[in-house]
């Protein structure tokens, strides 16, 4: 598992145990997608939704993105990302780890007055409509603004609803969403 791009581009960074549930965001699927996003990236506020490993949030930063919201409920997985970050020098003040479930870390980013504009959203795929309900009450609370563009990965087969929120484009196991 590696950056693909920016700053940090060819890091490598430190995945799961093999026994882990932790599934990684394939690289082609991250390259993919955030040579999409790139235009939205410079200066963004990223917000990373079961962020497992951390990769998506520091390529994020890596490409330009200002800070990182990083959401991840294991602690197993939160010290994975901690390891991450450290091992890339990243300053603390473009990085936060909150590490609850994701509807409660929405809530409370929200009530902080936190606002993102890109944001990734990768829940375990036995509990994937986790991800659809997190990414709503992103959008009702304010925490995600219109017009933000959210890269949502998709376990095969799941047909993609989420009211308050377009298609814009598929991807290989994801869609570009975009607020509306």
């Amino acid at each position: 598992m590696r950056i693909t791009g920016g700053a940090w581009a060819k890091r490598r960074l430190t995945g799961p145990p093999a026994s882990s549930d932790i599934r990684p965001t394939p690289d082609a699927l991250r390259e993919q997608a955030f040579a999409v996003l790139a235009p939205w990236l410079p200066g963004a506020v990223f917000l990373d939704l079961f962020a497992g490993t951390g990769a998506n949030a520091l390529e994020a930063l890596s490409r330009g993105a200002a800070t990182a919201l990083l959401v991840e409920q294991s602690r197993a997985a939160a010290e994975l990302i901690r390891r991450n970050v450290a091992a890339l020098a990243v300053p603390s003040e473009r990085v936060r780890l909150v590490a609850e479930p994701a509807e409660r870390a929405v809530a409370r980013l929200a009530r902080e007055g936190a606002r993102a504009g890109v944001a990734w959203c990768d829940p375990p795929f036995p509990a994937w409509a986790e991800g659809p309900e997190a990414l709503a009450l992103a959008r009702t609370s304010g925490l995600l603004v219109s017009g933000a563009r959210v890269v949502l990965e998709v376990p095969p087969r799941h047909e993609v609803v989420i009211d308050g929120f377009e298609i814009v484009r598929e991807l290989r196991g994801a869609v570009l969403l975009m607020v509306l």
